[in-house]
């Protein structure tokens, strides 16, 4: 492929440099504005991308990458800018969001929440033709390709994942699968690693007899298959305030430990003067657990292995204000006026696909305060129309970056009426 040079304007909204060619922009990796940088195009890759070649003219505000898979491996996009300036892209965006959203509000500054990394990590595994004749790989995506970037270390991993990736491996080198990814997600507990392998299809009971003597090896504190359990060696126990969750197999959990205790103070803190609390999207309880020290709370959620998790903490906890914990399916069934009724304030923190349908009926009721938290902007701003066409008013926004090194950014916001 021929090499193009081209001048970088502006780091954009998914961390790749923009340079304009005509009426397009064309996305370079790796990047700064003012960079000029020689560049090429990849069979198979969309018309306005291109891959970096050489950096002819770098940014002042360049700096040396601090790992070895930084360009490589698709984990992260930007580790080679100067932390004041990449700060000041993150807030951008969700600034950059609402305004084009038509959202007026003040948009405060980034909190850091990175703490002492990821407590937890998918890791891809698979051997195939198309990965080298035999060859196991286990690692991470590579950047923009289906390849998977084996890997030996990663320094933004939490210490307390400290064995993941060599259990990881040898989880795979037993499976050896073929074709299609193999999954092992792997999170940090207060009582060692819990993982769950999802992707190797039925196995017999002499693979998992062998399976569970790795997990023993490896000291993990759990093992499950798809959710299904292959060994338990101990509870893995999370603390969450003042109680203990023993975690669902798989269980969603906020990458970070800083991460979760920022949002749960943020939530805290905007929930000031209510009394009953409506926690939507609960999960296992990380923000109802935190609330119930000093509110009511009643907690939803589609995962009923997260809300049973969630009961037994409460049970097992002294000291808590009352907490009621239901499976319900928020957006086939969210919480309709009349229910929300018996609230003064409602917190809700979905997924990335935000919470349409519960913010109309949210917008509907007579809620004077809601608490929003989002992991992603664009569906916030649709989220906040709903609300603010409600009649609510949104105070400032706060961003939080858990996600540091990437685009992804969080949010927390209060509306009142």
């Amino acid at each position: 492929m021929p090499v193009e040079r081209l001048t970088i304007d502006h780091v954009g909204q998914q961390g790749d440099g923009v340079a304009f060619d005509g009426a397009r922009n064309i996305y370079v990796p790796y990047t700064l504005g003012g960079e000029v940088v020689d560049t090429e195009a990849s069979p198979g890759r969309p018309a306005d991308r291109r891959d970096l070649v050489e950096v002819i003219t770098p940014s002042p505000e360049r700096i040396s990458p601090f790992c070895d898979y930084f360009g490589t491996c698709g984990g992260c996009a930007i580790q080679h800018w100067q932390t004041d300036a990449y700060r000041n892209w993150k807030r951008q965006l969700v600034v950059d969001t609402l305004k084009q959203a038509g959202i007026p509000c003040e948009v405060g500054a980034l909190v850091d929440a990175h703490g002492a990394g990821r407590r937890r990590a998918t890791f891809h595994a698979r051997q195939g033709s198309n990965q080298g004749a035999g060859e196991l790989r286990v690692g991470f995506a590579a950047a923009g390709r289906h390849e998977i970037v084996p890997i030996t270390h990663c320094p933004i991993l939490d210490p307390a994942m400290d064995g993941a990736i060599a259990a990881a491996n040898a989880i795979a080198e037993l499976l050896r699968p073929v074709g299609k990814p193999l999954d092992i997600q792997i999170s940090a507990t207060d009582n060692g690693l819990d993982m769950d392998v999802r992707g190797s299809g039925p196995l017999e009971t002499a693979m998992l007899t062998k399976l569970s003597a790795l997990a023993k090896q490896h000291r993990l504190a759990r093992l499950t298959r798809h959710g299904e359990l292959v060994l338990l060696q101990a509870p893995p126990i999370v603390r969450v305030g003042r109680a203990s969750v023993t975690l669902p197999p798989a269980s969603f959990m906020q990458p970070t430990q800083a991460g979760e205790d920022t949002l749960a103070a943020l939530v805290t803190e905007r929930c000031k003067g209510v009394k009953r609390i409506a926690d939507l999207f609960c999960g296992f309880g990380p923000f109802s657990l935190r609330l119930a020290e000093k509110f009511r709370v009643a907690a939803f959620d589609s995962d009923a292995g997260a809300v049973a998790a969630l009961n037994d903490a409460v049970r097992a906890t002294q000291g808590l204000k009352p907490l009621t914990a239901e499976a319900r399916d928020l957006f086939r069934r969210p919480l309709m006026p009349p229910e929300l009724r018996e609230f003064d304030c409602a917190v809700f923190d979905p997924p990335r696909q935000g919470a349409e349908a519960q913010s109309r009926q949210l917008a509907a009721s007579r809620l004077t305060h809601v608490v929003a938290v989002s992991c992603n902007p664009a569906t916030f701003a649709r989220d906040a129309k709903i609300l603010l066409g409600g009649g609510f008013k949104l105070g400032e926004v706060t961003p939080v970056d858990q996600f540091r090194h990437t685009a992804h950014v969080e949010l927390v916001a209060r509306f009142g009426r």
